[in-house]
């Protein structure tokens, strides 16, 4: 069990990792991978309240696949995985898998 909950409008994200080998056998280097853009949200918060102090549900859910922001948000630790903290007004999109 995850032993982090974000406050407020933040959202838990776990990156996509990008893979280390491409397919020719070439090794990548953490300096030469792009930083992940696609994550899946593991915790929401308790939300974000308007001026009037109503609560403002949350679009996305645990488990939703999302487009989040190249460099935003916070990187976090724990128990050795990474994880990413943002806004949820700062996720760019919810990923479709309908489509497929």
């Amino acid at each position: 069990m995850l032993k982090v909950r974000p406050l407020a409008d933040r959202v838990l994200v776990e990156p996509k990792k990008e893979k280390e080998v491409t397919k020719g056998g070439i090794i990548i280097p953490d300096s030469a991978k792009e930083k992940p853009m696609e994550g899946t949200v593991i915790a929401v918060g308790t939300g974000k309240r308007d001026d009037k102090g109503t609560l403002i549900p949350f679009t996305v859910k645990v488990g939703d696949k999302v487009l989040m922001p190249k460099y935003g948000g916070t990187e976090v630790k724990i128990d050795d995985k990474e994880y990413q903290i943002v806004r949820e007004e700062d996720i760019l999109g919810i990923l479709d898998n309908s489509s497929k």
